[in-house]
């Protein structure tokens, strides 16, 4: 950007690197810009629909003083200030994919308006720029010739702002800004130090510059914008802003002014200071204040006695540093103090969700038992005088809550019907919670860990699965283990794998006299036979008393058979270390280079585009097993299609085609793709359907279901970036190793394989590189094959693409518990532990959130993290009830 750069160095201009605080996304940015306030992080889930903003504003009041503001680019400025604008046009700011045409529609605009002298703000915000980092990231060849462009469009509005000036005489400001910044992935949502770092430079010939000065970049707030260009609009500071003048903009100015202007920015920020902390007047910021102030008082009275002596000008400059003194502890005290929280809707929402989480905690015993049954009934408790007298209590409560508070609440927002709803429901739960403790006590006796089989134990895979959940729970207590939680993953599956090492080997040389209850057994052969899956819990209690009467692993495997079963742990370990190197995520150590920036850097495409192929062709082997001819065949063609697509938009190469020359957006290739994923899942559909009709054949529903999950592994294809395919292959790989060598030989309950699969889940969901940060959620992925903003696909979507793992691990354990079980109880087991041990750690972080709602990283850390469990939450709530549609499935067989 030379001419920018021109500006900068030599030009009439103040240059400063604004800070953005986080969340780092476009709405809570646009707000802190325009109102000087510090966004709450539920601004992340309102930017996806931004709705008007209410809180007073830069914008509101030009209008108000009867300025005509223009705007043009991205609508989320039209949906924050409706009204406000003379005239604009909007382009949406979610089609990542287009970094041509949205710039465009801007600078089309640009010579008919400048040429124009009917306005007195003009607003542009170009999207390009952004949009090629969501896609390319910020190492893109893109990158430079987007700078360039956008260069030549401040040269532009430069020199019309000059020849305009030439006419009117009057000073003109121009502002270069950006609202957020671009991670090394080119992505943007979290605190790192690329992303909060913003240019922000303010061009005016009114500035002073002299022949070979130069300046600096200093650090300030984004937030000290609004203020600026308040007092530089002649209009009043926004009053929730946070945020102290530039004082660079004024220096220029004579004292008088200099001190008026900074006397405005402190009396706003004292109020601000009154409304919001009780004890105001023994804060620093405050008693500097009126220090200033009264300094102030005697600089005018020497002042209007026309005192032009060095007393004066001493003295003012006295006053000066007082007020800028003040300005910087004021603007900090009330950036951390600021903040309110609606105390009284979270803790409405903490009760229903740990009255809920106590109730399957509760049932463990009748949800596991033989017949996986679980009955709460609400109609009884609904008709008992505590659930009456509860429901009284409440509503009184909540008369009293929002009749008496000052601020806004939002459960008192909402209709008296949906609050009476909601406190019925709270009501319900405290009644059913309080039936189930008393059949507990009136039975007098609590479960083992097998209620179907009280004498069943303990064993070393079971403690460490409860002691691993307890410990990962425990550990979103800490800032640094939220930041780095795919470490606590990574070590979990490692560890369960040494524990299944040992379980084998123990099983293998070691008779079964003696040892615990998980042992080997193979009919008819390991290779040839496809043994069904006897859970302690009771499937067949007959069959697991024969197979605690057959003999170690050393007598009934041959071959290599017993070689693989021994090696399969080790195999895992190591697959799960190469993935480790694939993609360094976190924060400690997500700078440093990892296989993944290897690969995606534009020296080794043909090693990428080698190493893509190989992937797909894994894929293929290893899901073709499970599916009919006519999906095997539609499973090909989509994979094929994905490799085009790659190569389509230029990630990967053609081995005829050694240079990428016909770049597109692979829209055909794309929804080529999409034909055969829609087709493969409507094939598992239907034979889903028939199986419900056809009771007696068990196998159309397990091809009807490994058909689904084959589609799913086909746009996790589509989706995942060309150097995390590998992450989809050794996914398929390890299903399948533990499938054959472990959990067909070693008798695991539903509860165990659940855990395991979920365990694994989330390790995979790290292995794609996310992360507890909004930065890593890969927007690029909700836009494959689109070639405009819809909003339903575009979300499901990115949201598939983030939580692959989690959910290709899930729908495998459907089908594996479908085909491998002698008994329909074991997904009813396997639904109830999935949603408990999805449920533990959101309801306990939901708590710690609560406590910790004024730590210091509650921004930055606790409250993404947060946002990602509650996502995590409907996907569960989503994959339970696919769990509990196939569990009804086999009850209708039955």
């Amino acid at each position: 950007m030379p001419y920018t750069t021109y500006l900068v160095e030599k030009g009439a201009s103040h240059n400063f690197v604004a800070e953005a605080k986080p969340p780092t996304v476009t709405m809570p940015r646009i707000k802190a810009l325009m109102t000087g306030s510090l966004p709450g992080f539920i601004d992340v889930v309102r930017n996806l629909n931004s709705p008007a903003l209410l809180e007073d504003n830069v914008i509101r009041q030009a209008k108000a003083a009867g300025k005509r503001i223009f705007f043009y680019g991205d609508e989320t400025w039209i949906k924050l200030f409706p009204k406000h604008f003379v005239e604009y046009d909007g382009t949406t700011s979610f089609f990542v994919s287009d970094y041509t045409e949205v710039d465009n529609n801007v600078t089309r605009h640009l010579d008919k308006v400048l040429k124009r002298g009917d306005w007195d703000v003009l607003i542009l915000h170009y999207l390009g720029l952004d949009h090629i980092g969501h896609v390319s990231g910020p190492h893109s060849p893109l990158i430079g010739r987007k700078l360039s462009e956008m260069d030549g469009v401040l040269m532009r509005i430069h020199t019309a702002l000059l020849s305009k000036e030439r006419e009117t005489l009057l000073p003109n400001l121009l502002v270069l800004c950006g609202d957020h910044g671009m991670s090394e992935t080119g992505s943007h949502g979290a605190s790192s130090t690329e992303e909060v770092n913003t240019p922000l430079i303010l061009i005016s010939s009114a500035f002073e510059r002299k022949p070979g000065d130069m300046r600096h970049p200093k650090r300030v707030q984004q937030t000290d914008l609004a203020a600026t260009l308040a007092i530089g609009l002649g209009l009043p500071i926004p009053k929730d802003s946070v945020g102290s003048l530039l004082f660079p903009v004024i220096e220029g100015k004579p004292m008088r002014d200099q001190l008026r202007f900074l006397h405005l920015n402190t009396v706003q920020l004292s109020k601000l200071l009154q409304e919001n902390v009780p004890s105001y007047e023994k804060d620093p910021g405050f008693e500097q204040f009126k220090v200033s102030e009264k300094l102030h008082g005697n600089w005018i009275k020497l002042y209007l006695e026309e005192n032009k002596s060095e007393v004066l000008f001493n003295l003012g400059t006295k006053v000066l540093r007082q007020y800028l003194d003040a300005l910087k502890t004021l603007s900090l005290s009330l950036s951390t103090q600021v903040a309110q929280y609606d105390i009284y809707s979270m803790m409405v929402g903490t009760a229903v969700v740990l009255e809920v989480l106590t109730l399957l905690l509760l049932s463990i015993p009748q949800a596991l038992h033989r017949k996986a049954e679980l009955d709460i009934s609400l109609s009884s408790p609904v008709i008992s005088l505590l659930f009456y007298l509860m429901f009284l209590v409440l509503s009184a409560f909540h008369v009293i809550v929002c009749t008496s508070a000052e601020s806004s609440c939002y459960f008192c927002g909402l209709p008296w019907l949906a609050a009476c709803g909601v406190m019925a429901l709270i009501s319900a739960l405290l009644c059913a919670i309080m039936s189930v403790l008393t059949k507990i006590f009136v039975r007098g006796s609590l479960p083992s860990k097998n209620p179907a089989h009280p004498n069943s134990g303990w064993s070393e895979l079971d403690l460490l699965m409860v002691f691993g959940t307890v410990g990962h729970v425990l550990s979103l207590g800490a800032s640094s283990f939220v930041e780095e939680e795919h470490q606590t993953w990574y070590f979990l599956v490692n560890t369960l794998c040494l524990a299944l090492s040992q379980e084998i080997y123990r099983s293998y040389f070691l008779r079964d006299d003696g040892e615990p209850q998980c042992c080997f057994h193979v009919e008819q052969g390991f290779a040839g036979a496809t043994p069904a899956l006897q859970d302690r819990t009771g499937y067949d209690m007959q069959e697991q008393d024969r197979v605690h009467m057959s003999s170690s692993l050393s007598e009934v495997l041959r071959g290599h058979e017993k070689w693989m079963v021994l090696a399969s742990p080790w195999l895992i370990l190591a697959c799960c270390r190469l993935l480790r190197s694939l993609n360094q995520t976190g924060v400690q150590w997500a700078h440093r280079p990892d296989f993944g920036h290897w690969l995606t850097s534009s020296d080794h495409k043909a090693e990428l585009s080698a190493l893509a192929a190989l992937s797909l062709l894994v894929t293929f082997v290893l899901v073709q097993r499970g599916c009919s001819p006519v999906s095997r065949g539609a499973l090909a063609l989509g994979l094929l299609g994905v490799y085009c697509y790659r190569a389509a938009i230029g990630n990967v190469l053609f081995p005829w085609q050694p240079d990428n020359r016909d770049i597109s957006k692979g829209i055909i290739e794309a929804r080529f793709v999409y034909v055969f994923v829609l087709g493969i899942l409507f094939t598992g559909t239907k034979d889903l359907l028939k199986s419900q009709v056809i009771a007696a054949d068990s196998k159309i529903k397990t091809v009807g279901l490994w058909e689904i999950y084959s589609g799913l592994v086909l746009l996790a294809a589509l989706l995942f970036r060309p150097h995390n395919l590998p992450v989809l292959a050794f996914s398929l790989l390890i299903q399948t190793v533990m499938t054959k060598f472990i959990w067909k030989p070693l008798r695991h309950d539903a509860a165990e394989i659940t855990i395991m699969h979920y365990w694994f889940g989330q390790a995979f969901f790290y292995f794609q590189g996310n992360s507890n940060n909004i930065a890593t959620v890969d927007i690029s992925a909700g836009f494959v094959g689109l070639d405009t903003y819809v909003e339903i696909p575009a979300v499901f979507l990115t949201a598939f693409g983030t939580y692959a793992g989690p959910v290709l691990w899930a729908s495998h354990l459907v089908h594996f518990l479908s085909s491998e079980t002698s008994s329909g109880s074991a997904l009813s087991h396997a639904c109830f532990c999935y949603a408990l041990i999805g449920s533990i750690p959101v309801s306990t972080y939901i708590i710690l959130v609560t406590s910790l709602r004024y730590h210091l990283f509650i921004w930055s850390v606790f409250s993404p993290k947060l946002l990602y469990e509650g996502m995590h939450l409907l996907i569960t709530a989503a994959i339970c009830a696919f769990f509990t549609a196939m569990d009804q499935t086999s009850l209708t067989k039955s």
